[in-house]
C-alpha cells in the first residue's frame, strides 16, 4: 500500500515538474524578468501570468488626454489589442480617427463593426454614463496627465494656427497671451478647449469654472479619481506602466513602446519659474488635477517597493532597446522629421508649418532575415496615430465580416438597425443602466466644434524619484 502511495506521489510530482518546464518554456522571453522581480521578492508578483496562472485583464479604457505621452499610450494599446485577438472600439467614419471630439462622447460615435469592444483608446470628451452603456462591466478606467506648465507650452505651440485664442496674439507669444489671457480667449469658440484646462474638459468637467470656486474643483478631482483605477504621470511614464501592468496583470512585452509624436528641440520653447506660475493660475484645475494624481502616483509606487519599481523599470529599459536596436538594424533610431520620412504610413501628422514633429522611417532591406511577423512588429511600433487607425479599422472590418458570413440567420444584423440596439448586447451578460450625471467627468461645458487636428505627443522617461518634473520633448 505504501508502494502504491509512493507511486504515484512520485506520478505527480514528475507530472508537475513537465507541466512547470513547459508553463516556463512557453513563457522563454518573460523568464529572466519573472526571475529578477521574484529575487526582489516584488509585493505585486503573483498579478504576473506565471504566478497562479491569472489571465490578463483585456477590457480597458484609456481616456487619451492632449499632448500628454498618450499617442504612445495609443499605440501600445492597438498594439496588445491585435496581439491578443480582442475588439478595439474604433471612430465611425465621420468622425475621422476620434471619437467627433470635442463633442461628448455617445456610443453613437463608434463604427458599429468595432462594437462590442474590449479596449477604446482614441480621443473623445470622456461622458462616464455612455463609456459605460458601451463597456463591459469590469472595465478598468486609466488616464494619463502630464506637468501643466510642458503641457500648455506644447499646446500653444502645436495649436496655434487652428486655435483662434492662440492664433490671435501677435507674433505667436506665449508670453503675450499669458499676460492677458481674457483679450484673446473666447470660452466658446471653436478650439477654445485647447487654451484653458485642456485636460478638464476631456475629462468631461467645466474648463471655465472660476479659479475662486474651491467647491467644484475637489467634488470633479474626487469623481475623477473615483472613475479611474490609474492615473499615470507623463513625467514618469516608465513608473506608470509598471503599475499599469501589475494592475492589468500584463506582461513585459505588453508594455514595450517607442515615444511617438514629437516636436524637435527647436520648436520648444523654454518656460522661466514666472511663467510656469502664470500657466498654473490660468489652467488652475488642471494643475489641481496634476499635482493630486502626481501625489497618487507616488504613493502606490511606495507602496510597491522602490527597489521592485526601479529593477522593473530597468527590464522594461533594456527590454525595449533590443526590440528596438532588433528593428532598426542593429542600432538606436534617428528621428527623422516627417518631411524626410519616405515611407507615408510612418510620416506623422503636422498640424502646421510652423511646427517640426518627428519620427522614425525603418531600414529599407528590413526583410532580410526578418519574418513578416517581425517585420509587421516593428512596422506597428513606429506608425503614427492617424494610419494605425485605418489599418486597425480596415483588420477589424475584414474580421467582423469573416465572422458575419458564418452567422445564423437569427444573429444577423441589419446594416439599417440602429446602433442603440447592438450597445445593449454584450456577450458577458446584461449591462447596468446609465448612472445619473454627477459632477466631474460625467458632463461639462458645450463645445461648437465637432472636428479637430491630429494631436500627438511625447512621453517622458526619468530616474526614480518623487514629485519632480522634467520637460518632456512634445
Amino acid at each position: 500500500m505504501k508502494r502504491r502511495e509512493m507511486s504515484q506521489k512520485k506520478i505527480f510530482l514528475i507530472c508537475v515538474a513537465i507541466s512547470t518546464v513547459s508553463l516556463l518554456l512557453h513563457h522563454g522571453g518573460h523568464l529572466s524578468w519573472t526571475m529578477e522581480a521574484f529575487h526582489l521578492s516584488c509585493p505585486g508578483l503573483r498579478s504576473l501570468p506565471l504566478w497562479g496562472l491569472k489571465p490578463k485583464h483585456t477590457n480597458v479604457a484609456f481616456l487619451k488626454t492632449h499632448k500628454t505621452a498618450s499617442s504612445t499610450m495609443q499605440n501600445l494599446l492597438f498594439r496588445f489589442a491585435e496581439r491578443n485577438n480582442v475588439t478595439v472600439a474604433l471612430p465611425m467614419q465621420a468622425c475621422s480617427h476620434q471619437f467627433c471630439y470635442p463633442r461628448s462622447f455617445t456610443p453613437h460615435f463608434v463604427h458599429p463593426h468595432t462594437i462590442p469592444p474590449n479596449i477604446i483608446t482614441s480621443h473623445m470628451r470622456f461622458n462616464k454614463a455612455e463609456m459605460q452603456r458601451l463597456m463591459p462591466n469590469d472595465t478598468i478606467y486609466i488616464t494619463i496627465l502630464r506637468e501643466p506648465g510642458s503641457m500648455f507650452e506644447s499646446l500653444f505651440s502645436y495649436y496655434n494656427q487652428y486655435c483662434q485664442s492662440f492664433k490671435r496674439v501677435p507674433n505667436g507669444s506665449l508670453e503675450a497671451f499669458l499676460e492677458e489671457p481674457w483679450h484673446y480667449y473666447r470660452p466658446d469658440e471653436k478650439d477654445s478647449m485647447y487654451a484653458r484646462n485642456t485636460v478638464t474638459f476631456d475629462l468631461g468637467g467645466d474648463k471655465d469654472r472660476p479659479a475662486t470656486d474651491v467647491t467644484y474643483a475637489q467634488t470633479f478631482l474626487v469623481e475623477v479619481e473615483r472613475v479611474f483605477s490609474l492615473v499615470m504621470i507623463a513625467e514618469y511614464f516608465d513608473e506608470s506602466l509598471v503599475l499599469l501592468r501589475h494592475l492589468l496583470n500584463w506582461d513585459l512585452d505588453d508594455i514595450l513602446y517607442v515615444k511617438l509624436n514629437m516636436r524637435t528641440t527647436n520648436s520648444k520653447r523654454s518656460l522661466t519659474p514666472g511663467l510656469s506660475s502664470k500657466i498654473r493660475d490660468w489652467n488652475s484645475i488642471d494643475a489641481l488635477l496634476y499635482d493630486h494624481f502626481n501625489a497618487s502616483l507616488w504613493r502606490q509606487l511606495s507602496a510597491m517597493g522602490h527597489a521592485c519599481v526601479a529593477r522593473e523599470v530597468r527590464l522594461l529599459r533594456q527590454a525595449q532597446e533590443r526590440l528596438m536596436r532588433s528593428c532598426f538594424g542593429g542600432r538606436m533610431p534617428l528621428l527623422r522629421s516627417a518631411e524626410q520620412i519616405k515611407n507615408k504610413d510612418l510620416r506623422p501628422w503636422k498640424p502646421s508649418g510652423k511646427v517640426d514633429i518627428v519620427g522614425y522611417d525603418l531600414p529599407v532591406n528590413l526583410s532580410r532575415g526578418f519574418s513578416s511577423q517581425a517585420q509587421e512588429l516593428c512596422l506597428k511600433l513606429v506608425m503614427p496615430e492617424v494610419q494605425y487607425t485605418r489599418v486597425l479599422l480596415r483588420s477589424q472590418l475584414l474580421r467582423y465580416r469573416r465572422s458575419y458570413q458564418f452567422r445564423p440567420p437569427q444573429q444577423s444584423r441589419s446594416p439599417q438597425q440602429p446602433i442603440r440596439t447592438v450597445l445593449l448586447r454584450h456577450p458577458q451578460g446584461q449591462r447596468s443602466q446609465p448612472t445619473p450625471a454627477a459632477p466631474g467627468p460625467v458632463s461639462g461645458t458645450r463645445s461648437t466644434s465637432t472636428t479637430k487636428p491630429a494631436e500627438g505627443p511625447q512621453d517622458g522617461t526619468t530616474k526614480l524619484r518623487p514629485k519632480t518634473s522634467q520637460n518632456e520633448a512634445s
